[in-house]
């Protein structure tokens, strides 16, 4: 039977961005990465409620040549550690190359889906930008993006203030 799953964002949602000339960007290092308040129980809370965890993340940085394959690979080790994640997938291309993993395109979302026999209906993709959202809705996901002073014009199913709000949100509409 197919399962229940909540892919969540990294930069952002699992950590915070750092910012650059003014921009959020992704942390380009190990001393840059820090998790956002609260992650942890937030995760333990959607894993205990019987949901599996995913991360789908763009890391064109990657691609770009502004982190390092070592850097990548410790912050996806810290992220890999928190409570309930099953898989991280990254997309590690630039805009240009057109791949079908790069968020907004679906592909990350299905082949987990494919992997884990997730129920793509009966999930969730938690983001702070509308390639997160529409990835998630052209997957057939319920999309959540969590209120960021710079994603206003970013539309979902629902808005919320963090991710311990989306966690509740998830869980209420379970029931």
């Amino acid at each position: 039977m197919p399962r229940e799953s909540v892919f969540l964002d990294r930069d952002g949602v699992i950590n915070k961005l750092v910012y650059r000339d003014g921009k959020p960007t992704s942390p380009r290092s190990v001393e840059e990465f820090e998790l956002e308040v609260n992650v942890a129980p937030a995760l333990h809370h959607l894993s205990a409620a019987g949901f599996k965890l995913f991360v789908v993340t763009n890391q064109p940085e990657l691609a770009r040549g502004l982190v390092t394959k070592e850097s990548l690979a410790t912050m996806t080790a810290l992220v890999v550690n928190l409570p309930g994640i099953e898989e991280v997938r990254i997309c590690p291309h630039d805009d240009a190359d057109g791949c079908s993993c790069r968020k907004p395109q679906p592909g990350m979302l299905i082949d987990l889906a494919r992997k884990h026999d997730l129920s793509l209906k009966e999930s969730y993709i938690i983001g702070d930008t509308s390639k997160d959202s529409c990835a998630g809705n052209r997957a057939g996901c319920k999309s959540i993006i969590l209120d960021r002073p710079y994603n206003h014009s970013a539309s979902a199913d629902w808005r919320v203030p963090n991710l311990r709000s989306a966690v509740d949100l998830i869980c209420a509409n379970r029931r």
